[in-house]
């Protein structure tokens, strides 16, 4: 099982921390707000602990369960703190009419983190294409993508024993793509499937 400190206190992370506990992982709650952190971690239970905002995690794996906006300055701040860590971004940088990404070149949350991350620190992009409570109530895929082989494997574990499916899509530069995946997710949403019910998925037909 993973150690995973988790940046964040919302539903993404509060989601990705029930189902991390569920599945053996010990895990750690960073918040800005450290009440917000200490009740998160009282209700997740089962040994969920908090630190305080901007010191180093105690994870090996660190989820940054932000709104897009906040991700960069937080890792910023966070700085040689993060050395050595796997940095999981699960953003997505949705614009103003969620039918297209914020930043208009061909990057990425992630790509941009990598840029910022400290030395020995790894980024993978997951999680961005599940919908919260698909995640909490369903089995989707979770689609990764990352440049370290050995942080992929690590972040690929800690999806399985999610009880969840990782499926690699390449290097980092394919997260924009992923992220592109998350506007896909949103137009479907508002009217091909026309509910929030569904995650994308593959299937591989049988011979």
């Amino acid at each position: 099982m993973s150690n995973i400190s988790i940046i964040g206190t919302g539903n993404m992370a509060r989601t990705i921390g029930a189902r991390a506990i569920a599945g053996g992982n010990t895990v750690e709650v960073m918040g800005r707000d450290q009440s917000k952190a200490a009740d998160l971690a009282k209700a997740l239970g089962d040994g969920a602990t908090t630190a305080e905002w901007g010191t180093a995690p105690a994870g090996d794996i660190v989820i940054v369960a932000l709104l897009y906006s906040g991700v960069l300055p937080a890792i910023a701040q966070y700085g040689d703190a993060l050395a050595g860590k796997v940095i999981v971004d699960i953003s997505n940088p949705f614009n103003s009419t969620f039918d297209g990404l914020a930043h208009r070149e061909v990057t990425s949350i992630a790509q941009e983190v990598a840029k910022v991350a400290p030395a020995g620190a790894s980024v993978v992009k997951a999680f961005n294409t599940v919908f919260r409570h698909v995640l909490e109530k369903g089995r989707p895929d979770v689609f990764l993508a990352g440049d370290n082989a050995q942080a992929k494997a690590s972040v690929e574990a800690f999806v399985e024993s999610l009880g969840l499916r990782p499926l690699d899509v390449g290097g980092l530069k394919m997260a924009h793509w992923l992220e592109g995946a998350g506007v896909v997710t949103v137009g479907l949403a508002n009217h091909g499937v026309g509910n929030l019910d569904f995650a994308l998925s593959i299937t591989e037909l049988t011979v």
